[in-house]
């Protein structure tokens, strides 16, 4: 029998079909065989079909097993633990960030400006003088104030049990 990958295709397509029971799944089976043939190439005295064959199953038995070893990860409780701790990290850290956003609104328009520049966009104290045409002075003690009064604003409680 003549055979090339044309001709082995739709045969091995069905078969990685009975393998994987989804069309999708089947085409990436096949994929990754045809992918592993021309990678490793064909060993000499071999029939191309049942190689073909041959590497599709094997393709498909490490498949198997990796996403045996991922479901079994994703399911172990360590691992779903960690997820909720990083959840309710996230959750107290856009929590954070609203408090943060409220209290700078709360600010006086050239405290909150002062601090925008310097701590969000990065700029020196020089530089945000010049562009609010200010004392490199007025913009530290201003920055000062503005940074004292969101630390109240946003963590009173921590500060009297440090203090």
């Amino acid at each position: 029998m003549n055979e090339s990958f044309e001709n082995i295709i739709p045969m091995l397509r069905r078969f990685a079909y009975s393998l994987t029971g989804s069309s999708a799944d089947a085409d990436d089976l096949v994929q990754a065989t045809f992918e592993k043939i021309l990678t490793k190439g064909l060993p000499d005295d071999v029939e191309i079909l049942k190689w073909a064959f041959k590497v599709c199953r094997n393709v498909w038995i490490d498949e198997y097993r990796s996403r045996k070893v991922r479901q079994n990860a994703t399911q172990a409780p360590e691992l779903q633990e960690q997820a909720a701790v990083e959840q309710q990290t996230q959750h107290e850290s856009q929590a954070l960030l609203t408090q943060v956003n409220s209290a700078m609104h709360t600010l006086p328009n050239d405290q909150r400006s002062i601090l925008s520049l310097v701590a969000l966009q990065g700029m020196a104290y020089k530089d945000v003088a010049a562009i609010l045409e200010i004392p490199i002075g007025t913009v530290m003690s201003r920055l000062s104030r503005a940074r004292n009064s969101l630390l109240n604003l946003v963590r009173p409680t921590e500060l009297e049990e440090n203090a």
